[in-house]
């Protein structure tokens, strides 16, 4: 396994998916690579909480 290049598609940056992450989404099960950055995911989960 190799870190994949992704884009975020709130802002459409590139983002690196590192080879860790891929393996901690292996673990908890998830099937679906994200489809946000870091920082656009941090946004999301901050407006949802409010």
């Amino acid at each position: 396994m190799e870190d994949k290049k992704l884009i975020c598609r709130d802002c459409g940056d590139e983002f690196i998916f590192t080879e860790g992450e891929q393996e901690f989404y292996k673990e908890k099960g998830f099937e679906n690579e994200p489809t946000r950055c870091a920082d656009c995911r941090r946004a999301k989960k901050q407006q949802n909480n409010r």
